[in-house]
């Protein structure tokens, strides 16, 4: 089972801060995304390995874009 990780606002993102293959738990940032002068952490939302990272550092992300796939442990 994998789950979908998805921006919920249109951002830059300013750090990624895992990669591909990675272990992630409940709650770690995967990336940071910058809206409004503000920094946004993204976080699995269950823990697992990151499958997928569908973002680079400067990308533009809009509501509903793919950020990461994380396959449940």
């Amino acid at each position: 089972m994998a789950d979908e990780i998805r921006a919920e606002m249109v951002a830059n993102v300013g750090k990624v801060v895992t990669t591909p293959g990675a272990t992630v738990a409940e709650g770690d940032t995967l990336v940071i995304l910058e809206s409004m002068k503000m920094a946004v952490p993204v976080q699995a939302g269950t823990g697992g390995t990151v499958a997928r990272l569908a973002v680079h550092e400067g990308d533009t992300v809009h509501e509903g874009d793919l950020i990461a796939v994380i396959d449940r442990a």
